[in-house]
């Protein structure tokens, strides 16, 4: 499973003037829906809308999609494991796409 969240990596970096934070710009975005419910059943949105910067290599709707449905359910009610997960794919500070070696 980390492979796929590796693979599906996308540098979140804030793109938007209207998007204040991390979270902000997921939503922003429309195609980290699935990320959102993630963060939201983590605990992690007030510590993502907190100081920051933050990173976040945050998977996609479609990398998430790739997930049998019953393991994401489950990996959804597991609150210490989710949060493992996803604290896995955030960095404190700011990187940009092009300080990432493919």
């Amino acid at each position: 499973m980390k492979k796929l969240f590796a693979v599906a990596a996308l540098s979140l970096a804030a793109f938007s003037a209207q998007a204040k934070d991390i979270v902000d710009t997921a939503v922003a975005a429309g195609n980290f829906k699935t990320l959102a419910t993630a963060l939201q059943a983590a605990g992690l949105i007030d510590t993502l809308k907190g100081p920051g910067p933050f990173t976040v290599f945050a998977p996609t709707d479609a990398a998430f999609a790739k997930i049998p449905k019953d393991q994401l359910d489950a990996l959804l009610k597991d609150k210490a494991k989710l949060s493992a997960v996803l604290t896995y794919h955030v960095v404190a500070g700011k990187v940009m796409a092009k300080d990432v070696k493919a």
